[in-house]
């Protein structure tokens, strides 16, 4: 079936196309009219002038113009403010005065073709433009060897009515292709005149390389009009060029350059350049206009002495040229002016930075006086150094004060300095010649020398130094009066006799600047004079007391005042005088025979000019019983000594001190020291660190001398050098006993504090001993501080055992070299004896323990390990005593009763040997179950076991209710012994408890095919067997607590045993049988006493 679908617009989709098509129209009449009223317009406008602009170029006159329809024979009439000034113009722009601020009318009536229209303006000065005229370079110059381009030109300045500032615009160009290098601004201010400006620029390309153009434009910057400002045109260019001709080169040529620079180098060249070096390195080339290049260098560093080379190569040659890089001069320093003579004054300074400029670039300096105005150059000789410079100035006459200035100049700039200077206070004098030494007695000199220069108007210092052998330096400063080149003369006083001076002098102004330099030495030797003192003495007994030994000392020159040549020794007592023969100057002691008399001996030397005073010393010692030696240890190089203040101590102290370990007597040197002094400190250049010296004090008293102290000590000490001697003396299992022996003085060094020992073990021959210094736990030390020990034990060693001993001795200057042997100890015997007998002693005591213990417990012992197997033939079961059957009424089995046999039903058997199995042996009580249980079945029967003697008739009631009857077989028994008849109350007491031993078996009522394997079973019934079934033993001990604390009489009953055991004698066999449950013995049955039975 077809189906078709219509569709209909709807009808507003109509009605807005209508509308729209409405819209459209208008829109397009509205287009239409506006044109047409814009053309009209227009067409209007041009028609009438329109767009008036005024501008001025100097602020006097301005020019405006406008547009207007063109054509022929047009005519203006331009009137301002309403027809106050009119003009009748043909063209469209005219020039007129600067109008007053504010705002003015301007109407330009046109008139053409018969036509005319009319416009009006308004004009005001912030709509007029201030541009000024196109400026104009008067003058293009180049100073090529500075590559430097002037530019000359006029600012117009008179055309402004009044002062404005002129911005202008300088363009510099280059090449061919005009390429803009810079635009530099430059300020000026017109002032009313027409100027002449210049303009220095310095291009960094050589101005030979390349064509430069030059163009510059103007501002105005006038604050007096509020009108627009523009610039000026450009001006025309003008250019500099520089024609080589055919010859290459190379610019700039021998150019000097300031260090760090950079600079270009160019090439002109008619061919083309390969390649640009400056030294030995390489540069890029870049090409100007033609074939010219050039290179760029920058930082450039200082050349060396001759230059650096810039070279360009081509195909067939090669050009170049030198460039010289340095730096500026310093400005001098310390400049300093001075004069040696008063005469010429001499400035040095110097020079400071090295320029590394030579030859004609060097450094030129001028001095300038501006006082005098006078100058002096300086002459160059030598290479230039950072050493000073000096140039010589003509002093002027009378004139004092100088004021200099000091020019220094070279290709790359120029410094100064300035000094201003009184040339009367800068005297440097020459130094002094012609010194002469002369003597005016033993202790003054005169003294002359030479001065040149005119010091007439000055007073001169002069500084004399004297020097003596062994003795510090004097300087003595004299005044004189300058003198015109002349001799000067001094005198030198307080001298010392015969004393070797070295003299030399030197002089300045008294105003001073400088000493001038010394004169040569000049040795001299006083005159002689007599010994201003006598020498230092003492004396000493010889060894036998019989002779005095008197000593003195060389007088020191100071004192002996020339050369001693002899002494002269006396002594006197009581007045008279006995004088010795004089001895020469080389001996310094004497010898004299004299008694215990108190003499007083003197001692006097002589020398050219006379005798020196008398040295007296008294014989007299007077002895001291308190002396003790004393120790003491040096502070520094020396030895302080003190003591108390004696007021009878009249004359003085004398020390005297010797090495301790040289011979007896000593005297070594001796110090006096005045009687007010309490301490001294003992120096000499004898002494040496670790040696011994002993020290005696000794007071004036009495006209005698009392020895006070006795000290020996070191200046320092020092570790001993040798270690002490020491042996062992005796040597033990576990101890060691070591004696050593004293070290000698002059080898201890010291006084001795203590000893270390230490002792280790240790075998011959392995390496030291380590802990000596830090030593571990193995190394014992003893340190030894009781200086009387020589002996020392060491204990608690092990026997047999080698030690390593080492000694070493030490003060408080170290510790000394050690000495060390081996020991080893001796074996241990009393160990090895102990060692013996402990193990001994403990088997003794185990064995005697063991022993008591199986003593005690033989039977137990006995029973335990070899149980006696009972022998029927032996058997005493029937001869118990009755004790042992009083002890417990459980013991039922050992009571013999006369027991009546029960009836046994025998059975016939084809066996000759009756089988016995499943017996059960079973006590009376048992026989009478309380349960009122069953009899035994038939195939049982219950055999009472009796003793064949005793009949007597049981009644077994559990027996006869089984209902079977049995026939009893006995078993024989051999007895050793007859039963015991018992009383009758215990017969009577014991009849409810059954009647003694009675092994008892139910023999089983075999039947036929048992019978028939008897014959195999029977070795199962050998040996003996009392009791077959085993099912029904009690494994505890009669004596355990289960069997006496227990009222059940099978319990008592008790396995298989013999008459004097109740432990099983018979082990079961049988694998099926029971396992005891509490064991044949245990470890508490052990201790446990049993009596005998």
């Amino acid at each position: 079936m077809d189906m078709y679908f219509t569709s209909r617009r709807p009808l507003w989709m109509v009605d807005s196309k209508i509308m729209k098509a409405r819209s459209d129209f208008q829109w397009l009449f509205s287009s239409v009219l506006l044109l047409y009223l814009m053309n009209q317009v227009n067409s209007q406008k041009k028609g009438v002038p329109h767009d008036l602009t005024c501008t001025t170029s100097n602020l006097n006159l301005w020019d405006c113009s406008w547009k207007a329809p063109s054509g022929h024979g047009a005519r203006y009439e331009v009137c301002i403010d309403n027809r106050f000034i009119c003009y009748q113009l043909a063209k469209t722009n005219m020039k007129i005065p600067a109008l007053a601020r504010g705002d003015h009318e301007i109407t330009i009536n046109a008139q053409h073709d018969f036509r005319s229209s009319t416009s009006k303006f308004t004009l005001n000065e912030e709509n007029v433009s201030l541009i000024p005229d196109t400026p104009e370079i008067l003058n293009l110059s180049a100073e090529f060897s500075t590559s430097t381009l002037h530019i000359k030109w006029n600012d117009k300045g008179s055309i402004f009515p009044h002062h404005s500032n002129a911005i202008w615009q300088i363009k510099i160009l280059r090449k061919k292709r005009m390429e803009i290098v810079t635009i530099v601004t430059h300020n000026t201010t017109l002032n009313g005149k027409d100027t002449v400006h210049e303009w220095s620029w310095t291009s960094d390309i050589p101005l030979e390389c390349v064509t430069h153009f030059v163009s510059i434009r103007c501002y105005i910057e006038d604050l007096h009009f509020s009108g627009h400002k523009e610039w000026s045109r450009w001006s025309p260019v003008k250019n500099i060029s520089w024609s080589s001709g055919s010859q290459p080169k190379v610019f700039p040529q021998d150019k000097v350059i300031l260090v760090g620079s950079n600079i270009t180098f160019c090439c002109v060249i008619q061919e083309q350049v390969l390649s640009a070096l400056i030294g030995n390195e390489q540069c890029p080339l870049i090409h100007l206009d033609g074939e010219n290049v050039a290179i760029k260098i920058y930082n450039i560093s200082i050349s060396q002495s001759s230059g650096t080379n810039v070279v360009f190569t081509t195909d067939n040659n090669m050009v170049g040229t030198v460039v010289f890089a340095g730096y500026p001069p310093d400005s001098p320093q310390e400049l300093s002016c001075e004069t040696h003579d008063l005469k010429e004054i001499i400035c040095t300074w110097n020079p400071g930075r090295v320029t590394g400029l030579l030859g004609p670039r060097n450094t030129s300096y001028t001095l300038h006086e501006s006082f005098s105005g006078k100058k002096t150059a300086f002459k160059r000789t030598d290479e230039p150094t950072n050493e000073s410079y000096q140039l010589l100035f003509q002093l002027i006459p009378n004139q004092e004060i100088y004021n200099f200035t000091l020019n220094a100049q070279n290709p790359l700039g120029q410094s100064e300095a300035t000094i201003l200077v009184n040339i009367t206070q800068r005297v440097y004098p020459h130094t002094p010649t012609s010194f002469k030494v002369k003597d005016t007695n033993s202790t003054a000199v005169t003294l002359s020398w030479d001065l040149l220069g005119s010091f007439a108007k000055i007073n001169l210092l002069c500084q004399i130094e004297i020097n003596k052998s062994n003795s510090e330096q004097e300087l003595r400063n004299i005044t004189v009066e300058g003198l015109e080149n002349s001799t000067y003369l001094v005198t030198l006083d307080k001298l010392n006799p015969y004393t070797n001076y070295t003299f030399r002098i030197r002089c300045a102004s008294e105003t001073f600047w400088k000493w001038s330099n010394w004169t040569i030495e000049k040795q001299h030797l006083t005159i002689e004079a007599i010994p201003s003192k006598g020498p230092d003495t003492w004396r000493e007994w010889s060894s036998d007391g019989k002779n005095l030994i008197i000593y003195w000392k060389p007088l020191p020159i100071n004192e002996a005042n020339g050369r001693i040549l002899s002494y002269n020794v006396s002594c006197s007592l009581d007045e008279k005088t006995q004088s010795l023969s004089e001895i020469p100057d080389r001996q310094h002691k004497a010898e004299i025979q004299l008694d215990k008399n108190d003499y007083i001996i003197s001692v006097v030397a002589k020398n050219s000019a006379g005798s020196s005073p008398p040295s007296k010393i008294p014989s007299m010692e007077i002895p001291n019983d308190d002396l003790k030696i004393e120790k003491a240890v040096g502070v520094g190089r020396g030895i302080s000594l003190t003591w108390n203040y004696d007021p009878n101590m009249t004359c003085d102290y004398v020390i005297k001190w010797c090495n301790s370990s040289g011979p007896r007597p000593c005297l070594m040197d001796w110090k006096k020291v005045p009687s007010n002094r309490t301490e001294a400190v003992i120096e000499s250049d004898e002494f040496q660190p670790g040696v011994r010296y002993h020290f005696f004090l000794y007071g004036c008293r009495n006209r005698g001398y009392q020895l006070l102290r006795s000290v020996i000590g070191y200046i320092e000490e020092l570790a001993p050098i040798v270690a002490p001697n020491f042996t062992v003396e005796d040597t033990s299992a576990d101890s060691i006993i070591v004696k050593w022996e004293d070290i000698p003085v002059e080898e201890l060094r010291g006084f001795l504090r203590g000893y270390l020992f230490y002792f280790g073990k240790g075998e011959r021959g392995t390496s030291k001993m380590r802990g000596l210094e830090s030593g571990p736990s193995d190394v014992k030390v003893k340190n030894i501080t009781d200086l009387s020990q020589k002996t020392l034990r060491i204990a608690d060693l092990q026997g047999k055992t080698s030690y390593h001993l080492v000694l070493r001795a030490y003060t408080s200057g170290g510790i000394g070299p050690e000495k060390s042997m081996y020991v080893v100890t001796k074996e241990n015997s009393v160990g090895l004896i102990i060692a013996i007998l402990i193990p001994v002693a403990v088997a003794v005591i185990v064995g005697v323990v063991t022993s008591i213990l199986c003593y005690r417990k033989r039977e137990w012992i006995k029973e335990t390990f070899y149980p006696d197997i009972p022998n029927p033939e032996n058997c005493k079961a029937l001869q118990f005593q009755k004790s042992v059957c009083e002890g417990s009424s459980a013991l039922k089995t050992l009571e013999m009763n006369p027991c009546t046999p029960n009836n046994v039903e025998v059975l016939e058997t084809r066996s000759t040997v009756p089988k016995i199995e499943d017996t059960e042996i079973i006590s009376p009580v048992a026989q009478h179950p309380e349960d009122g249980s069953e009899a035994e079945p038939e195939n049982h029967v219950v055999v009472s076991y009796c003793p064949p003697i005793i009949e007597e008739e049981i009644a077994n009631p559990a027996v006869d209710e089984a209902g079977g009857t049995s026939q009893v077989i006995y078993i024989d028994v051999q007895s050793m012994y007859q039963p015991q008849a018992k009383p009758e109350e215990e017969q009577e007491s014991d009849s409810g408890g059954g009647s003694g031993y009675k092994p008892q078996m139910h023999l089983p009522i075999t039947s036929p095919v048992e019978d028939l394997t008897a014959d195999d079973d029977l070795d199962k019934t050998t040996g003996y067997r009392p009791q077959a079934n085993v099912n029904t033993w009690n494994l505890v001990s009669p004596d355990s607590p289960r069997s006496t604390d227990s009222n059940s009489e099978i319990v008592s009953f008790g396995s298989p045993c013999s008459i004097n055991s109740r432990q099983f004698l018979i082990p079961p066999k049988d694998e099926d049988s029971p396992k005891s449950s509490g064991g044949g013995w245990s470890f508490t049955n052990f201790f446990q006493n049993k009596p005998n039975d």
